[in-house]
């Protein structure tokens, strides 16, 4: 019944998860002005005029989204870094709390997430609606490279999101065990992200990994000591 109720939670967090980012729809880029506007076309240009004119780099949409969430949903990268020469803030939350680590990271976007850390965002930032991070978000989704840029990056190993989850736990619940999933769960070991932190059933890692039946996830935790 306990393992039943596990994989129920997990779908659920997942589907979540994957819904909770909402970028500018079409109707939203079809209105937008001013800095909005310029960053979803990417027009650097502009932004630096508007910049000077006056028009505040973290003007909100209707959604708290800035000028600089817009870019980097749109993955438009010159505009990104203009908006952050010029003062934009980095690190600012939209309404679901996320920041451009976090979009960048959630759509395995390495070149934004690169333009962001060296525009001054943090990999240490608490994001999303389940109080977690960048690398819980990427480690969920078995975005291998974008875990190792934010592992680099100083990125919390062992922060625990509001569902009980560390990122080395989320890629074993929420990921298929395949080689993407392995590779995330291999440079957290790596990293010497703590492999034995429980789920809020008292679980282990290692103990996840075995009832799901991922043998190269257990032989890689067992190597690294887990119980």
């Amino acid at each position: 019944m306990r393992r039943m109720f596990t994989k129920l939670f997990a779908l659920i967090a997942f589907s979540g998860v994957a819904a909770a980012q909402t970028p500018p729809s079409p109707a939203d880029l079809r209105g937008y002005a001013g800095l909005h506007a310029a960053a979803a076309k990417g027009d650097v240009a502009e932004i630096e005029r508007l910049a000077k004119s006056g028009e505040k780099l973290d003007i909100q949409d209707g959604r708290s989204r800035t000028p600089l969430h817009v870019a980097a949903y749109q993955k438009k990268y010159d505009a990104a870094r203009a908006l952050m020469r010029l003062g934009a803030n980095p690190n600012a939350l939209e309404f679901q709390q996320y920041d451009i680590i976090t979009i960048a990271s959630v759509a395995n976007d390495v070149e934004m997430l690169k333009v962001a850390l060296a525009g001054g965002a943090k990999a240490t930032n608490v994001t999303s609606p389940y109080r977690g991070t960048a690398l819980i978000a990427a480690a969920h989704l078995g975005h291998a490279e974008v875990v190792r840029v934010l592992i680099a990056a100083g990125a919390p190993l062992d922060h625990v999101n509001n569902l009980g989850w560390t990122a080395l736990i989320e890629s074993i619940v929420l990921g298929n065990g395949g080689k993407d999933h392995i590779d995330t769960l291999k440079a957290l070991v790596e990293a010497k992200a703590d492999v034995n932190i429980p789920d809020r059933n008292g679980t282990t890692p290692l103990g996840l990994a075995k009832g799901r039946g991922y043998a190269e996830m257990v032989k890689i935790l067992e190597s690294a000591g887990a119980r």
